[in-house]
């Protein structure tokens, strides 16, 4: 398990409202600390969208907890409907789920008493929750702040490498079948945590106007490198269901589809790699020959094999459909890869740490 950034945040800002509710003398001080781990956020944008919710959600539980104790005593019965109504409210806000707890946290709070003295203790429960929010915003703002592109990109990378070592395994039918399964299975989860990754680093925001066009090429890129995977995994899938028919076609023509998916596969990593700035931008003739895949002729070949048996053919399709998806996705990608190595030459997807398991 790795202790990851918004671990050591929220312990901080759980730490600073503690510090911060004692010194002021503030009654509950865990009250605070209960806010504050409820309030972090993975990064700055989001920090500035909840923070005024969570705020307002505080002052809606605080007072209508507040009344509810006055009229209606705390009784369970009566503690538990105010949680619904609470949980109401806030969803007719369209609050998020971190919110509405931070929500009931303050009915809770307030409603413990019934005592005379119940606005001083709900003042204090609020302050105390308040402080907790606050603590929570400011660590976001100051302290260790995510670095969601370099992480996105390495992520990427780490995909399509396990994609393709298994694309080249399964083609020449030397893939255990259960584990190839576990493996497509690990890889959608996987996916799963990239579109969560980009969608943070997305948030992010550049406020000069340069860097700003910089970055709205880089997220297109970056969108179009995991559409292009995710399709290299559709196409290992479709290897995997159809590995059975492939091995009744002629030989000579499976070794011709081992042969241009070998390209396609060789296309996809030499993208990445000029991405990282690591290969010539301008490879010479030759190697364009000999690496690049002419996938629609494959494609051709494949429906002709079964030209006399029209329900044969017809089985191959999807498969040709795939091969010839992936091949567009990996055109479309060395588009936009040209265009954004031409506005911003210097700026690569470089990093230099050691790989991981990308899933938590």
């Amino acid at each position: 398990m790795k202790l990851g950034a918004r671990m050591l945040k929220t312990g901080l800002a759980v730490a600073i409202a503690l510090y911060i509710t004692n010194f002021i003398g503030l009654p509950s001080a865990t009250y605070a600390a209960i806010a504050a781990a409820f309030a972090i956020q993975p990064n700055i944008h989001r920090s500035f969208q909840t923070v005024l919710e969570q705020i307002y959600a505080n002052v809606i539980g605080v007072s209508i907890g507040t009344f509810a104790a006055f009229s209606l005593g705390n009784d369970p019965i009566v503690i538990g409907f105010i949680t619904i109504i609470i949980i109401l409210i806030c969803a007719y806000f369209k609050m998020s789920e971190d919110t509405i707890a931070l929500a009931i946290i303050a009915v809770l709070a307030v409603m413990e008493t019934t005592d005379t003295a119940l606005l001083q203790f709900a003042g204090g429960r609020f302050g105390s929750l308040m402080i907790g929010i606050l603590a929570a915003f400011i660590v976001n703002m100051i302290f260790l702040q995510p670095k969601y592109e370099i992480r996105l990109f390495k992520n990427i990378d780490q995909v399509t490498s396990d994609i393709i070592q298994w694309l080249r395994i399964s083609t020449r039918h030397l893939d255990d079948d259960p584990a190839l399964k576990g493996e497509i299975t690990r890889l959608r989860g996987d996916f799963r945590f990239l579109d969560q990754t980009y969608l943070l680093f997305s948030e992010e925001r550049v406020y000069l106007r340069k860097s700003r066009i910089q970055r709205m090429r880089k997220l297109v890129l970056l969108r179009q490198m995991i559409s292009t995977s995710r399709q290299s995994l559709e196409t290992l899938q479709a290897f995997h269901e159809y590995d059975y028919k492939i091995e009744t076609i002629p030989k000579e023509f499976q070794q011709v589809l081992v042969d241009e998916l070998d390209k396609i596969i060789y296309a996809h990593e030499r993208l990445l790699l000029s991405a990282m700035g690591r290969i010539r931008k301008q490879p010479t003739k030759s190697i364009e020959d000999i690496t690049d895949p002419n996938i629609p002729n494959l494609v051709e070949t494949l429906i002709q094999v079964y030209e006399e048996d029209d329900k044969e053919r017809m089985a191959l399709l999807p498969l040709a459909s795939r091969l010839m998806e992936y091949h567009r996705e990996i055109m479309h990608l060395q588009t936009l890869l040209n265009s954004y190595q031409h506005y911003h030459e210097y700026n690569n997807f470089d990093f230099k740490k050691k790989r991981r398991r990308i899933m938590p």
